[in-house]
C-alpha cells in the first residue's frame, strides 16, 4: 500500500482505552441524524457482544445483540466510525468463546454467562477546555435542594372532607 493510504488509516483510528471481547455486556451510543432538519440524536443499544471480527484496524467490527419486546435483533457496528459516539461496557462475562453464535438459540440457563460487573469507556475521553462553566461548589448544592424542598411543602394539597366537597 502506498505511504498516503497507511497514514490517512492511521488518522481515522480512534484511540481505544479498553479492548471489547466476546461477553461483554455493551451500550454503543450511535448517532442518528436527519437529512432534512440537520438534527442529531443519540440512540443507544444495549446488548451482549457476540463477536468481535476484522482484527484491530480500521475494518473492526462488534455483532452485539439484544432482546427487545422478546425479539433478538443483532447489530454490526464498526468501532471506529464517525457514527459511533462512545461504547460503555456494563458486564464483563466469563467465557471460553471467541464467538458466541450459540446464544442466537439458548434458552433459559444455557442462555447465561457467568458476569462480573464493571463500569469502563472503550475510548478515551476528550480532554476537557479550560474556558468551560466552573463546578458548582458544595454550597450551591444544599441551598438548590433546600428551595427544591420548600417548593414541594408548597404545593402539597390536603384532601377535602366529604362536608367540604358538598
Amino acid at each position: 500500500m502506498p505511504d498516503t493510504i497507511k497514514q490517512f488509516n492511521t488518522e481515522q483510528l480512534r484511540k481505544i482505552k479498553s479492548e471489547i471481547r466476546a461477553g461483554d455486556t455493551v451500550k454503543v451510543h450511535q448517532i442518528i441524524s436527519d437529512f432534512d432538519a440537520e438534527k442529531e440524536k443519540t440512540q443507544i443499544f444495549e446488548g451482549i457482544v457476540l463477536a468481535r471480527k476484522h482484527g484491530k484496524g480500521l475494518n473492526a467490527t462488534i455483532t452485539v445483540r439484544a432482546t427487545i419486546d422478546s425479539i433478538g435483533v443483532e447489530k454490526i457496528f464498526p468501532l471506529h466510525s464517525p457514527i459511533i459516539k462512545q461504547i460503555d461496557i456494563i458486564k464483563r462475562a466469563k467465557v471460553r468463546r471467541a464467538k458466541l453464535y450459540y446464544l442466537r438459540t439458548a434458552q433459559g440457563k444455557r442462555a447465561r454467562l457467568k458476569t462480573q460487573m464493571t463500569d469502563e469507556k472503550v475510548f478515551e475521553e476528550k480532554i476537557p477546555v479550560k474556558n468551560e462553566a466552573p463546578e458548582e461548589t458544595p454550597g450551591e448544592e444544599i441551598a438548590e435542594k433546600a428551595t427544591i424542598e420548600e417548593k414541594k411543602e408548597k404545593v402539597k394539597v390536603e384532601p377535602k372532607t366529604p362536608e367540604e366537597e358538598k
